[in-house]
């Protein structure tokens, strides 16, 4: 039988966490309802627009597609946990220099996946940073002030393949 509520333990920006929940709650909720996570938006609600990423042990996924149980015992990262204090990360710094944003409703999820990818690959070609935010849609920028950021965080350096 199936618990109607349980308590998730896991990590959450770096904090760790023993909360009850509903064993149908969603992570997105979890963060937005009871920890009053904000940043982590949620749009599509079906993981097609990416607006609502986090990083699971360090690899990107739909906070909406994610059970909050599925997150115990694991690390979870939103975008309140990608800076460090009053410092921004330089992804966050360069989409502010870079102009990145417009209406700003992805911007969240763009941070949480290229920080994912300055993690793992710290020099991809133009490709693999298209390949990266896949799962990520912005209506507004045109993706060339995201390209931008990228290229003035250095993360750019392979040539393309």
């Amino acid at each position: 039988m199936i618990r109607d509520i349980y308590v998730l333990e896991c990590t959450i920006n770096g904090k760790e966490v023993a909360i009850p929940v509903p064993a149908s709650k969603r992570m997105s909720d979890l963060l937005r309802e009871d920890l009053l996570l904000s940043g982590t938006k949620v749009a599509c609600e079906i993981g097609r627009c990416g607006a609502c990423m986090v990083l699971l042990d360090g690899r990107p996924v739909n906070s909406c597609l994610l059970m909050a149980y599925q997150a115990a015992g694991k690390s979870v990262v939103t975008i309140e946990g990608i800076s460090a204090g009053e410092s921004l990360h330089p992804i966050q710094q360069a989409m502010l220099e870079e102009g990145g944003l417009q209406c700003g409703y992805c911007t969240a999820g763009m941070v949480v996946s290229l920080t994912a990818l300055w993690d793992t690959n710290p020099a991809p070609t133009r490709t693999e940073a298209e390949e990266a935010l896949c799962g990520n849609i912005c209506r507004c920028t045109g993706y060339e002030g995201i390209f931008r950021a990228i290229e003035r965080c250095g993360l750019w350096g392979k040539t393309e393949e």
